[in-house]
């Protein structure tokens, strides 16, 4: 009887301990805006940001890197960048993503200087720029070796990096009067070819932060939080457009902020984006990464993503077997 009772209390703790997001990444850690990627040695990498407990209207200090194969068991490669190693920038070290170019790996960011005033804006001395970072190794540690942001004006942050077939990179940010712009990135990775490109959004340009571009067979998908909120999506043949609105794929959460990214692994198309939830923290709710499964109609447009519990814990079951999955009922 005690070993049964044992056996059903190591079920029980395994399944509250992996089958239920946000992602375990680390007990007290509180991480946010992941960027997903999958490398050549087929592991599954997030690049985030990382709240400071009870931290000052985002006051950030460091970038985390994490990898796994199946998506539960995660290792935490500490952080992989931190403002202390940035001569132009000491504080804002917001959402971050990666590329793999001429054989390095890279590391894009926003951070910055100043205060924000929010009672008087006009007092304000906040500051972020976009900075570029190199390593060889997909865990870090990453380099500023520009030691500069890649531009000053206009003030930007949320830098989406995208590598297409052809080898190009072009990086999409959210700035300060400029959204929904894009520059093509140097060939060596070290700057941008010409200045920021406004892109055609076919008439309909709402607020929006975190972009994020992919392609999936011959469609280019550029997602986004739309008012900062609510995950919508564009779809072109071009990664530079024009783009044509195809609406949402996840709502809001207790009008919380969402960051997210979205990448095909072993078969499955997974998506990350971060909730607000209330674990063991002093300070309420804070950001926890969190992952689920999306799905497309036969048309490419993408299905709505349902936030769950249980989150991605079968993906290595569903891998190996090469089950498809299917989409979860309302």
């Amino acid at each position: 009887m005690f070993r049964k009772f044992c056996f059903g209390l190591l079920i029980a703790t395994s399944f509250i301990t992996f089958a239920k997001n946000p992602l375990q990444l680390g007990k007290g850690l509180r991480t946010a805006d992941p960027s997903g990627h999958v490398w050549e040695d087929g592991r599954m990498y997030l690049y985030t940001s990382h709240d400071l407990e009870c931290q000052e209207d985002f006051w950030m200090k460091d970038w985390y890197t994490f990898s796994s194969d199946d998506l539960v068991n995660w290792t935490n490669h500490g952080p992989s960048l931190s403002v202390d190693d940035i001569s132009w920038a000491d504080n804002y070290a917001w959402a971050p993503d990666a590329a793999y170019k001429n054989g390095k790996y890279y590391l894009v960011f926003p951070a910055g200087t100043g205060h924000k005033d929010r009672v008087n804006p006009e007092n304000s001395t906040k500051w972020m720029g976009i900075g570029i970072a190199e390593s060889d190794s997909p865990t870090g540690p990453f380099k500023d070796e520009i030691g500069k942001p890649l531009w000053s004006e206009p003030y930007a942050n949320d830098p989406s990096l995208f590598i297409d077939d052809d080898g190009k990179a072009y990086l999409y940010v959210h700035a300060q009067g400029f959204d929904y712009h894009v520059v093509e990135m140097s060939d060596d990775m070290r700057g941008i070819k010409g200045t920021l490109e406004k892109m055609d959004m076919g008439g309909y340009e709402p607020k929006m932060e975190g972009p994020w571009v992919f392609k999936r067979n011959d469609l280019y998908y550029f997602t986004m939080p739309e008012n900062n909120r609510v995950l919508t999506y564009y779809t072109s043949t071009s990664p530079k457009g024009p783009w044509t609105y195809q609406g949402k794929f996840m709502e809001q959460e207790a009008n919380s902020n969402n960051h997210h990214s979205i990448v095909q692994y072993k078969g499955q198309w997974i998506l990350f984006y971060h909730r607000w939830l209330d674990i063991d923290s002093a300070c309420g709710r804070q950001r926890h990464v969190a992952a689920e499964y999306l799905f497309f109609n036969s048309d490419g447009r993408i299905k709505p993503a349902i936030r769950t519990q249980d989150d991605v814990a079968d993906f290595a079951e569903r891998a190996e077997n090469n089950q498809p999955v299917s989409p979860k009922p309302n």
